[in-house]
């Protein structure tokens, strides 16, 4: 799931005006929607709700001119199929996942016990991550440093000292996590040459 960063600037404003024509109510049902979203992409088991919610909220930004001029019924139920697919593709893609959170751990050499499969992604993602820039290797690393409530402390502690606001911290760190995920499949279908 590759984001198109080219999302135009009145997608926002017509989202909005789709919601509800009143402005403070629509900004009531924008904000409650996301937080609906993002619950159930929590529910489901996703690990970065947030960051499915933006992709819901920009892939119906970029439609919804189109769609608005034709759809019937309450918009709210158009961004939760859009998310029901978001969801989907994001579970047919962690197939292919391998997770970041323990990429320390790959600095040590392999076991035997390890099964292959594992042995080859762990061997990707270390090629991968070094393919990075630094500036690109030291975000993604430290975002997925923390768990729990320290992961949140972290992350807002991480938009401050990259300044930039946290939604654009997980835009960046969603397309630096894309790349990484596209490089590990490529990888996978080559021969990887054991350590």
């Amino acid at each position: 799931m590759v984001r198109d960063p080219v999302i135009p600037p009145e997608g926002f404003e017509e989202t909005l005006a789709w919601l509800n024509p009143d402005r403070d109510v629509a900004a009531e049902m924008y904000v409650q929607l996301r937080r609906n979203l993002s619950t159930l992409f929590a529910w489901k088991g996703v690990q970065d709700p947030e960051g499915l919610t933006d992709e819901v909220f920009d892939r119906v930004a970029r439609k919804v001119r189109k769609v608005r001029a034709t759809y019937e019924g309450d918009p709210r139920h158009y961004f939760r199929a859009v998310a029901n697919n978001v969801l989907k593709e994001h579970f047919r893609k962690i197939k292919t996942q391998l997770p970041i959170e323990g990429v320390d751990n790959l600095k040590q050499p392999m076991t035997s016990t390890q099964d292959e499969n594992q042995d080859r992604r762990n061997a990707c993602l270390k090629l991968c991550l070094q393919e990075l820039d630094s500036d690109k290797q030291e975000l993604i690393l430290a975002y997925y440093a923390k768990e729990k409530r320290a992961k949140i402390d972290h992350r807002n502690e991480l938009a401050q000292r990259f300044a930039m606001p946290v939604g654009t911290l997980r835009v960046k760190v969603h397309r630096i996590r894309e790349s990484l995920e596209h490089c590990i499949e490529r990888c996978l279908k080559r021969e990887v040459p054991k350590k």
